[in-house]
C-alpha cells in the first residue's frame, strides 16, 4: 500500500511541475486534463503527508519517552503517544478507503425524489422531515439545494417532492439513500406517530 502511495505522491509532484510549464498553460485542453488528474489525487496526497508527519512526530515522542525518567512526564508522553497512534490508525483506514476504485458518478450532482406513500398526512409530514434532514446535511457539506417540483399537503407535509443537490461528491453521499421508509402510527394521530 505504501509503495502505491509513494507513486501517487510522485505523480502529484510531476503534475505540479507540468502545470507550471508554459506549453501546458497555453494548451487549454491539456491544462484541464492535468488539473482534473491533480484534483483527483489531492485528498489522498494530503492524507498521506499527514500520515507521514504524524509518523515522524510519533517516532520523536517515543524516543523522548524512552529517555524520560520523570514519572509525570512519562505519563503525559504515554498519553500523547496513545492519541497519536489512534490518529495514525484512523488515517490509515481513510487511506485504504481512498485507494479503492471510485464510482465514476461519485463526483456528480444528484436529484432526489420523495413521495409520501400510504399513511395519509403522517406520510406527508414524514416526507417533509426527510427533505429537511437531507437539505440540512447538504448545506452542512456546502452543497446547494434546489426544489425542482413539489406538491404540498394541507398540513405542511409533501405528497411529492423532487429536489436537486449540487456539489462535488453529492452523488457519492446520496446514492445509497433509496428504498421505502415507513411511518408506524399509534392511536392519537400524527403527534404520536413513530417513524422508522
Amino acid at each position: 500500500m505504501f509503495e502505491k502511495l509513494e507513486l501517487i505522491q510522485k505523480r502529484y509532484n510531476e503534475l505540479n511541475e507540468l502545470l507550471a510549464q508554459a506549453e501546458v498553460v497555453t494548451n487549454r485542453r491539456r491544462l484541464q486534463e492535468l488539473s482534473k488528474e491533480k484534483a483527483a489525487l489531492e485528498d489522498i496526497v494530503r492524507m498521506y503527508q499527514e500520515y507521514r508527519a504524524r509518523d515522524k512526530e510519533l517516532a520523536e515522542l517515543e524516543a523522548l519517552l524512552n529517555s524520560q525518567t520523570e514519572v509525570e512526564m512519562t505519563a503525559l508522553l504515554k498519553e500523547e503517544v496513545s492519541k497519536l497512534k489512534q490518529q495514525q490508525d484512523d488515517l490509515l483506514r481513510e487511506l485504504k478507503l481512498s485507494l479503492m476504485p471510485k464510482d465514476p458518478n461519485d463526483t456528480k450532482d444528484v436529484i432526489v425524489e420523495i413521495r409520501a406513500g400510504a399513511g395519509g398526512e403522517e406520510a406527508g409530514l414524514f416526507a417533509a422531515d426527510l427533505f429537511r434532514m437531507y437539505s440540512r446535511y447538504a448545506q452542512a457539506k456546502g452543497w446547494q439545494v434546489g426544489v425542482i417540483d413539489s406538491n404540498q399537503s394541507e398540513v405542511g407535509g409533501f405528497k411529492e417532492l423532487i429536489f436537486e443537490i449540487k456539489g462535488k461528491g453529492a452523488f457519492s453521499h446520496f446514492k445509497h439513500e433509496r428504498g421505502v421508509h415507513r411511518v408506524h402510527n399509534y392511536s392519537g394521530g400524527p403527534a404520536r406517530g413513530r417513524r422508522s
